[in-house]
């Protein structure tokens, strides 16, 4: 049985193009970026061409771009180093962020900010009235996240950056599942940082980056030998900086054709699960091309996640980094979805290498084993 992956925002394969790039920095000997011999100023040009590739795909300058290692570092990084250097005050985060954010705010209580979270409505959009209404209070910094991981939905970013900028806050942004599914432009995001990831577009995992308004201050969370401009010290992952690189370059010139193929795929599924009676989450909002997250009502998600995995396909049911938790999406429910529903949700993010064949076959499975699940309530009931 051949097994169909439909689970491209937990993570994506690697390019072969990148893994070719990547493979020279790994199988030979290359220098420490830091050293000044010939291996190590190879390594240092290397590093630099990585570091114009994703700016490039960001809208940004090379000198903007801070490397780490995962976007939970960059995140963190973000929260913790921009609110170290500014006053006490609340720092907002939407309620449908990815933990590493809400986590990191809720620790810089230590620091005497104070967290509180931004409301979204029934569509997954940030309520924007009430972020206006909590910014009276003095609002340290605020991060809303670009393309939403389980949802797809996209928030307007521009529009909160400006709001926030009025009240004096700084503005964050994760955009590690919006990068290289959707034209990004840090400048006109007007904000003052922004987190992508690599293995998201079919780059390595373990590279990552911060992409940083030059003006404002930042503390870093690593101290040592002063690596990304005194901002993130340690070894430099070359090869893995490397592959970030060019899997931006290549992501960027696929970007229309990723769209047009995805959203031609998503239609076709979606246009099956109406079909079920499947209630499709954030439907009425724009969304990434490749994300469906959608539930059958009486039908639990894991269960159904297991049932389809045994037929071959890989779907998830909600966020990769939240999937040992037996708890409802915590974005359903912020959407004000109800707890027996939200238990129900599956997530298939689709990818270009996925077809319309794939996703018939998957339809037909798919209704086979709901059919299937329901029978087996009915005999328990």
């Amino acid at each position: 049985m051949s097994h169909v992956y439909f689970d491209h925002n937990a993570t994506t394969q690697i390019d072969a193009r990148v893994l070719d790039a990547m493979l020279p920095w790994m199988r030979t000997q290359s220098g420490n970026p830091s050293t000044r011999h010939q291996f190590g100023r190879a390594a240092r040009e290397a590093v630099a061409q990585a570091r114009e590739q994703v700016a490039r795909a960001c809208g940004a300058q090379a000198a903007q771009v801070v490397f780490t290692a995962s976007g939970t570092e960059a995140n963190n990084l973000a929260i913790k180093g921009l609110a170290d250097y500014l006053p006490q005050g609340q720092i907002l985060t939407s309620a449908i962020e990815h933990p590493c954010v809400t986590r990191s705010a809720a620790a810089m209580r230590a620091l005497g900010h104070t967290g509180n979270s931004i409301a979204v409505d029934s569509h997954g959009k940030v309520d924007r009235a009430e972020m206006k209404s909590q910014l009276i209070q003095p609002t340290s910094l605020v991060s809303v996240m670009l393309a939403n991981n389980e949802t797809g939905v996209l928030q307007d970013v521009a529009e909160l950056a400006e709001l926030a900028r009025a009240h004096g806050s700084l503005m964050h942004t994760d955009a590690v599942q919006a990068l290289g599914k959707i034209d990004i432009n840090f400048n006109e995001l007007n904000v003052h940082a922004m987190t992508v990831s690599s293995h998201k577009l079919h780059g390595p995992q373990g590279a990552a980056a911060l992409i940083l308004d030059k003006r404002v201050d930042i503390q870093p969370l690593l101290h040592g030998g002063g690596q990304e401009r005194g901002l993130r010290s340690g070894t430099e992952n070359v090869a893995a900086i490397v592959g970030f690189g060019l899997a931006c370059e290549l992501a960027s010139q696929q970007l229309a054709d990723y769209q047009s193929h995805t959203l031609s795929l998503r239609t076709q599924l979606e246009a099956g699960l109406a079909a079920m009676n499947a209630s499709i989450f954030g439907a009425q909002s724009t969304r990434l091309s490749n994300t469906s997250f959608f539930a059958v009502d009486g039908i639990e998600g894991e269960t159904l996640v297991v049932a389809l995995d045994r037929k071959g396909y890989a779907v998830a049911s909600g966020s990769a980094c939240s999937s040992d938790s037996t708890e409802p999406s915590a974005v359903l429910l912020a959407m004000g979805v109800q707890e027996e529903l939200a238990r129900g949700a599956v997530r298939v993010s689709l990818g270009t290498q996925n077809s319309a064949q794939q996703v018939a076959d998957f339809l037909q499975h798919l209704q086979q084993e709901v059919i299937r699940l329901k029978q087996l309530s009915a005999m328990a009931a």
